[in-house]
């Protein structure tokens, strides 16, 4: 079975926007889209306005509308929903484990509230197998339909290959450009080491460096992908700075979360942060070894 596109659903207009873009990516991919709303009833010592039944037949109407809306935009997509009965983040990342891609409301004022203060979805993002999208509501227009497909690139060739699939694969869909980010930024004295000296003295300097490891990641994506556009960028910065100025006009940015079993917990890494708190449009976080 084709894995489906899974957007969680509070009826705030956030998980509205989440709705829709998820319903155009769906649509794009050909692949089914599921509608999710997380809810577990459980008795607090604190009065409640509804009752369990009320709520449910609250909840059940508020998915009914939200497939009501993809099928007058998308009369041809496949579309399924159902009101998961467990705690908020657990159920997104069980849906995440069988999704293709799991989609988020940025600022929801139900389930997801406190999407970008450290709460549920970030928890989410941090600990999904799969790309997670976050989507904010749309400011005094709509989400954007034009624009390059903005990817941070760092590390080596092999680094992080899959964010540069996924942004690949984003801009084949949706004719668009891949503008493809690297920034970098002069090593303290102590991080100097013959070999980086020499490898650096090879390319030319450090600014060619860069720009060929940038090349050299970028190369195989070209050969898999030759309709799709290609823009390099290479700057000195911060990776969230650079990243961000190079977003301004952008209808998607690509960012990757290194996957880390730590002690203390899971992160999303700075440049994620960065993208998610700030970006004007849809921010993709992918997980990659």
């Amino acid at each position: 079975m084709t894995p489906a596109i899974t957007v969680g659903v509070d009826g705030s207009a956030e998980s509205l926007a989440a709705v829709d873009w998820a319903a155009e990516e769906a649509a794009l991919r050909g692949t089914p889209l599921r509608l999710v709303h997380a809810w577990l009833w459980q008795p607090l010592d604190v009065p409640v306005v509804q009752d369990p039944e009320t709520h449910a037949k609250s909840v059940r109407g508020m998915l009914r509308e939200a497939e009501t809306r993809v099928a007058t935009r998308h009369p041809q997509l496949s579309v399924t929903s159902e009101v998961v009965s467990d705690t908020v983040v657990p159920a997104l990342l069980a849906e995440a484990e069988r999704a293709e891609m799991l989609v988020l409301g940025s600022r929801g004022h139900g389930a997801l509230v406190g999407f970008l203060l450290g709460s549920y979805g970030q928890q989410v993002i941090a600990a999904a197998p799969r790309p997670v999208v976050s989507v904010r509501a749309p400011q005094g227009a709509e989400v954007r339909h034009a624009g390059d497909i903005v990817v941070g690139q760092q590390g080596s060739g092999e680094d992080g290959a899959e964010v540069l699939g996924f942004a690949f694969r984003e801009a084949a869909v949706r004719g668009a450009a891949v503008r493809a980010v690297r920034a970098w930024s002069l090593p303290p004295v102590y991080a100097y080491s013959p070999g980086s000296l020499r490898l650096a003295d090879e390319a030319g300097g450090l600014v060619q460096y860069e720009e060929k490891a940038l090349r050299t990641a970028l190369a195989p994506w070209r050969d898999r992908f030759p309709d799709v556009p290609v823009i390099e960028h290479v700057e000195m910065g911060s990776g969230g700075q650079v990243l961000l100025a190079a977003a301004a006009e952008a209808r998607l940015v690509v960012v990757g979360r290194r996957v880390r079993h730590s002690p203390i917990g899971t992160h999303i890494g700075s440049v994620a942060h960065a993208a998610l708190h700030h970006a004007p449009c849809p921010v993709a976080v992918v997980p990659h070894a």
